[in-house]
């Protein structure tokens, strides 16, 4: 070779090496460029240096219960923050060796992955550090296209950086877990923990942790609810990694590698779980309290910016009043009596009705009218308006055939039927509402607002009104007590009539008996209300009159329209088993009134209260005359002595030997039952002096019930749930809920004896008297 041609040769590598490093540079410098650009929000817009500091994120509010048990949370994403002292060190383990080995040594990016994710084209694992994938987490929504998820990277690269710059390696790890999406409503390593483990973070074992860290390469593909087989092989996966970063021992990974997954998954909703109908009366409740403003227009409680709170996404602790076992019992109770006794019964007595669901004597018009109005209040009604369609259509929709899910007490059943006859199925069932209170502080600890919130959302303690029928009567006896009328009094059994034009009587009443009998014989008013002797309450009423009757009311915190009729002595009124319990729970707690109580407080994400709750309190009768009101109540349980000697009570059938009685007869329980017309509600109200709760049991319409008042009465339909509660109750040592009596105050000086009480005074039956009283 000449020369000449060694020199051009020369130059032609010297050109190809200039236009080598020309090209590197030029690269460089436009990638350093783009990306100087792009941090300084020169072409795409960056999170702020204040999003970084505070990144946002949807927290749930958490509803704690008095013995500190979460019974539920109202969230858009079911997420609750957690410390990173409290992520296991063997969770973060897991974390760095499956998702970024080199975390501790890298500022956001891994080079050294990337290069060799372009390499081998992702084949050998991914690029994403743990920081870059908390920024997509936070700052991105899913990518459309190629294009767009390529503009995503870059920006994530960006943000990784500033990200690091900004937090400590621990934080990120924390934000990274209190972010992650792990499906099923479980958004955060503490709801995770709580959805599919039934635990908290930091009690996951090492094979939880490993599940839940393998979800993040696919929550979808490796779900444990639904793919267990395939996300047991990625947990595995995940031993693996902790193996080849020398987390974990081969001995460790071949004892962890065969066990089974352990799943305790536990479905998250807002219609599931511990009290769904509590949460949701308290979720109304918040919302009005956090909607209130001051007469200057600015919200009563409020963020430091005077932004409303919301229980959605502010992470708020709302302390309740609930005791989550005493919660349990209660719930299980109206499950036991109403799925294994009483609606077996009522379906039996429904055979012999021709309307069936609805009474004999219900028309065939009445019944349309109660089914369309179950059209219009169903879910489905309410989605075909929302979509315009025509009101002929919707009808001729709803008597068609299609697939759904309907409810039985053995679990949902999947069927074929038309909408209108899955109303009237529905309407065949019982329903019941349970309200268990701390007399002395007012503190609701159990509410049961029905049999199932995802197909009957209807709540029966507060928003729900019913006849109360003879558990209304202890309030007239009240009445009658604080003006100065003895237990022991005794009038005949004969009728009671009140005459037309007295206090707004449109034509002559007498009330009857629930055996229609009388048998003329002086009995006392202490038997007349143990066994609900209706004449015997007329009697009462007549001496003071309804105006007297209703004014009382209105101290025990009965708050319902109460009408000026005699009748609303028998209990014609409809009123809220929320009142209800509050009121008889006066005469446990020495006469003092105090409106019912279910939250105490409530927090911020900090820890800062941000709202008190007292109770609400006033005197509503003496010491003296409560308790002679429960001694008189005992009676329903206990018995009161009759003219033949016996001893009878509407509620005595607690101490027989039935799955939910054998009570002891020595254990007193003042208590009320309660039956309305034609069978259709079923009350108990029952009092120890550490509890009082009160039951209803009824349909959805009032034409819906039992035949008989052998079945349909409260004593048979109300008390057996109450029964069943407080044995489990009384059976749990730990809540110390009392099995004594109540507590007679000082200086009492009523005689109850009636024998002792006819030897000291002569009764001498006669109009002065017994003013009014008709032989």
């Amino acid at each position: 070779m000449t020369e000449k041609k060694k020199e051009k040769k020369k130059s032609s590598y010297g050109k190809y090496i200039l236009a080598f490093w020309l090209i590197y540079f030029t690269g460089f410098a436009v990638t350093a460029g783009y990306f100087l650009a792009l941090s300084r929000d020169m072409i795409w817009e960056l999170p702020s240096f204040e999003e970084l500091e505070n990144p946002q994120t949807n927290l749930a509010s958490e509803i704690i219960s008095t013995d500190g048990e979460l019974i539920g949370k109202y969230f858009r994403e079911n997420r609750t923050r957690i410390d990173f002292e409290n992520i296991p060190d063997h969770m973060v383990e897991a974390l760095i060796s499956t998702e970024d080995e080199r975390f501790y040594e890298h500022s956001g990016i891994d080079v050294r992955g990337t290069v060799r994710a372009v390499a081998f084209l992702g084949t050998r694992g991914g690029a994403s550090t743990i920081s870059q994938q908390l920024a997509k987490l936070l700052y991105h929504e899913p990518a459309a296209t190629i294009i767009e998820r390529l503009k995503q990277k870059t920006m994530e690269w960006v943000i990784a950086t500033q990200l690091e710059r900004q937090y400590t390696k621990e934080e990120i790890i924390t934000m990274y877990l209190n972010k992650f999406d792990f499906v099923n409503n479980a958004v955060g390593v503490e709801s995770a923990a709580e959805v599919y483990f039934d635990t908290s973070a930091d009690s996951l074992s090492l094979p939880e942790a490993a599940t839940l860290v393998g979800m993040a390469k696919n929550p979808s593909l490796f779900n444990p609810n639904r793919r267990p087989d395939t996300t047991v092989f990625r947990r595995n996966v995940v031993f693996g990694q902790m193996l080849r970063n020398n987390a974990i021992t081969q001995q460790q990974f071949d004892s962890l590698a065969q066990l089974p997954l352990g799943l305790r998954f536990k479905r998250v909703d807002h219609s599931e779980g511990m009290a769904p109908y509590f949460r949701e009366v308290l979720r109304l409740k918040l919302k009005e309290l956090f909607n209130e403003k001051n007469e200057d227009g600015n919200y009563k409680i409020a963020k430091p910016n005077g932004d409303p709170y919301s229980i959605y996404s502010d992470g708020l602790k709302i302390y309740t009043t609930l005791h989550s076992r005493l919660q349990e019992y209660a719930e299980w109770a109206v499950e036991e009596h109403l799925s294994g006794e009483l609606q077996p019964d009522f379906w039996n007595d429904l055979k012999r009705v021709k309307r069936a669901p609805f009474a004999n004597n219900v028309s065939e018009s009445q019944i349309n009218r109660i089914l369309q109005q179950g059209v219009r209040w169903s879910d489905r009604y309410y989605h075909l308006n929302q979509r315009g369609v025509e009101k002929d259509s919707i009808e001729w929709y709803f008597n068609q055939p299609v697939e759904m899910t309907v409810f039985s007490w053995d679990g949902p059943i999947d069927t074929i039927m038309t909408p209108m006859d899955s109303i009237r199925y529905h309407k065949s069932f019982l329903h019941a509402g349970l309200m268990s209170l701390d007399p002395q502080s007012g503190e609701v600890r159990a509410w049961v607002g029905g049999i199932n919130h995802n197909y009957f959302a209807y709540d029966h303690v507060v928003q729900g009104r019913r006849q109360v029928g003879s558990t209304f009567k202890p309030f007239v006896y009240a009445l009658a007590i604080e003006n100065g009328l003895s237990p022991c009094k005794k009038v005949p059994d004969i009728p009671v009539t009140f005459k037309k034009g007295t206090w707004n009587m449109l034509s002559d009443w007498t009330p009857s008996n629930s055996d229609t009998t009388y048998k003329g014989e002086m009995v006392t008013l202490k038997f007349g209300l143990a066994n609900s002797m209706n004449n015997i309450t007329a009697w009462v009423m007549k001496q003071y009159g309804p105006v007297a009757v209703i004014e009382y009311c209105r101290r025990l915190g009965i708050t319902s329209p109460l009408d000026t009729v005699p009748s609303l002595a028998l209990g014609v009124a409809d009123i809220s088993l929320y009142e209800m319990v509050g009121a008889h729970a006066t005469f446990v707690n020495e006469g003092i009134w105090q409106k019912p109580l279910y939250i105490t407080r409530i927090e911020n994400k900090s820890g800062a209260v941000i709202k008190e709750f007292m109770p609400k309190t006033r005197e509503a009768m003496s010491e003296q005359n409560a308790y002679t009101m429960l001694e008189l109540m005992k009676g329903v349980t206990m018995g009161a002595e009759a003219p033949d000697g016996r001893r009878r009570g509407t509620g005595i059938r607690l101490h027989f030997d039935r799955p939910y009685a054998n009570i002891p007869w020595d254990r007193p329980i003042a208590g009320k039952t309660g039956t309305t017309q034609n069978n259709s509600d079923g009350w108990f109200m029952g009092s120890t002096p550490d509890l009082v709760t009160g039951v209803w049991v009824g349909a959805e319409d009032r034409s819906v019930h039992f035949r008989y008042t052998s079945k349909g009465q409260g004593a048979n339909t109300a008390l057996p749930i109450w029964g069943y509660y407080m044995n489990k109750v009384w059976a749990d040592s730990a809540l110390g809920i009392s099995t004594g009596d109540f507590k007679k105050p000082d200086n009492y000086d009523m005689i109850l004896d009636c024998d002792k009480y006819n030897q000291s005074n002569v009764d001498i039956f006669g109009d002065s008297d017994n003013q009014g009283f008709n032989k």
